[in-house]
């Protein structure tokens, strides 16, 4: 079993660290189908391994100047209501259903991904030598708000904090372009900041879970998490010598691939 948690953790960092987000959403599906355990226990350890990823990548970030602590923080807090709600509500949910949504959660993310590619990727420069360009990826928005900005970020946020506790994923796929549209990051401060915001949610998601009766596996959530921090650093570096567009057709087949799979183990159970 810890055999298997090792690929699996090096898969989700690898694609955290070259991505900048979307890595987490595989770690649901990695931890039921491949390491057998049920979908409560699953998405609780996600959390455990999402948020102790994203600190460890965030240090190198904050070094480097890309973390906004305090806006972070703030969009992080705001989102902790919802992902306490998104918590309680994903305990009362059958594992079948959960699953089954779950996959369409990923359809959505691949669809979007692909829809971006499509119309041309485009890459905003890092602003410190040395530091790799980062995709931006289906993060133009269909429909504009006039809406205060305030309220935008409450918003976002409280969305953000919901499919972290329902789903027990990080919501990088959905924090980083709020960051660059709502509060105008860079996409390197926005990256950076991210994982603050995941590490926020996950812990206070993780936290209303607790007296709930789950039993963790410490063993494969350890190594996974282990083994995840250093495929994060090895993204980042993956991230600086490959082509951004390679990495995000190659990250959206593999999200289809998953969401199909997932899909089709779950929505027979419904019937």
């Amino acid at each position: 079993m810890l055999a298997v948690a090792i690929p699996a953790g090096l898969l989700v960092g690898l694609s955290l660290g070259a991505l900048g987000g979307g890595g987490s959403i595989l770690t649901v599906p990695a931890l039921v189908y491949l390491l057998g355990q049920d979908t409560s226990a699953a998405t609780a350890g996600s959390l455990i391994i999402v948020g102790v990823t994203a600190l460890a990548g965030m240090t190198a970030h904050y070094r480097a100047g890309r973390v906004r602590v305090a806006q972070g923080m703030t969009f992080g807090v705001l989102g902790i209501a919802a992902s306490y709600a998104g918590s309680r509500l994903s305990v009362t949910v059958a594992p079948a259903t959960l699953l089954a949504a779950f996959s369409v959660l990923m359809l959505v993310v691949a669809s979007a991904m692909f829809a971006r590619g499509r119309r041309g990727q485009a890459t905003i420069p890092a602003t410190e030598p040395g530091v790799a360009e980062y995709p931006v990826i289906a993060w133009r928005p269909s429909f504009s708000c006039a809406c205060p900005r305030a309220l935008k970020v409450v918003v976002t946020a409280s969305g953000v904090g919901l499919l972290t506790g329902f789903f027990g994923v990080g919501g990088g796929f959905v924090v980083v372009p709020a960051l660059i549209l709502v509060l105008g990051f860079s996409m390197p401060v926005a990256v950076g900041t991210s994982l603050l915001v995941i590490a926020i949610n996950s812990a206070s998601a993780l936290l209303s879970r607790i007296g709930h009766g789950l039993a963790l596996d410490w063993a494969v959530i350890g190594t996974f998490t282990a083994a995840a921090i250093i495929g994060a650093l090895l993204g980042g570096r993956v991230a600086a010598r490959v082509d951004p567009r390679l990495l995000s057709r190659a990250f959206t087949l593999l999200l289809v691939a998953v969401a199909l799979y997932t899909a089709a183990r779950s929505i027979p159970q419904l019937v």
